[in-house]
């Protein structure tokens, strides 16, 4: 957010700030930003679980797909899988020996079982076959400290966090949950490895409120592209394990719909609890 919030200022002509509204799983920013005047000037930048978990578990959630208009999709990524240098699983074979050995006995971390993270990795788990116990934390940080103090098996953590872990060697990243390998980290594989076809993701994308008139999305869409292009801004989400995206208004709502109907039944199927 604040990389392309530097950058589309200079494209715009005029500041743009990024304000945190942190709290209940994104829905209070996301609420916040569906309630705005479709102006132009307010804007979200919304991840997976905003418009992907929420809208299936959350009761009564105070905002829907059609009170957004999409701008862009700017990034999808995958989640790293993280094990302890000193005794842990070196790969995922042997993770997956690991975990058989002692069913529903190894820990990893989450922000609650209801963030994408957590439903990553029971998808994860699901296909290898194998069941650990997660352990809610407040933010990755909170898990990376009880990683570090020997608290916690295991980590799935997005690229910002599992990133630095890994060059740092702090931890060792065993795989990604993508279906293609990372381009910062190639000698990482990807869990598609070992579980064909699986590929989970999350994303970041840019929207408005419905309603902002199509030429003001059009004109946020042209500078938010270009704001991909970037070649700081580029390297900076490679470097954190993001896939570059970017696109049309269209393509961005096209995605949402296909992601929605994606999602749904892999919640149902997976009995992901309702906040």
């Amino acid at each position: 957010s604040r990389l392309m919030a530097e950058r589309m200022t200079a494209l715009l002509n005029q500041t743009v700030q990024v304000e945190n509204r942190p709290g209940a799983n994104t829905v209070i920013g996301a609420e916040y930003v569906a309630r705005a005047r479709p102006d132009g000037h307010t804007l979200l930048m919304a991840a997976g679980t905003t418009l992907t978990i929420n809208p299936v578990i959350v009761p009564n959630l105070p905002y829907k797909l059609d009170d957004f208009a999409p701008i862009l999709l700017a990034t999808t990524f995958p989640f790293g899988i993280i094990t302890r240098l000193n005794g842990g699983p070196v790969d995922v074979p042997a993770w997956v020996a690991a975990a058989k050995a002692r069913p529903g006995q190894m820990t990893y971390g989450t922000n609650g079982p209801t963030t994408l993270t957590n439903v990553a990795m029971l998808m994860v788990m699901e296909r290898l076959g194998i069941t650990m116990q997660d352990v809610t934390y407040r933010g990755d940080s909170a898990q990376l400290a009880a990683f570090l103090a020997g608290d916690l098996d295991m980590l799935i953590v997005a690229g910002g966090t599992a990133q630095p872990v890994h060059r740092n060697g702090q931890g060792r990243l065993i795989a990604w949950t993508s279906e293609r390998r990372v381009e910062s980290t190639p000698e990482v594989p990807s869990i598609a490895q070992y579980a064909p076809g699986l590929d989970v993701l999350s994303w970041f994308g840019l929207l408005a409120p419905a309603n902002t008139p199509a030429e003001l999305v059009q004109r946020l869409n042209a500078a938010a592209n270009e704001a991909l292009q970037d070649a700081r801004i580029r390297e900076r989400l490679t470097t954190e394990g993001q896939f570059l995206a970017g696109g049309t208004p269209q393509a961005f709502t096209d995605f949402l719909r296909r992601s929605d109907a994606q999602w749904r039944p892999i919640l149902s199927r997976l009995n992901v609890p309702r906040n």
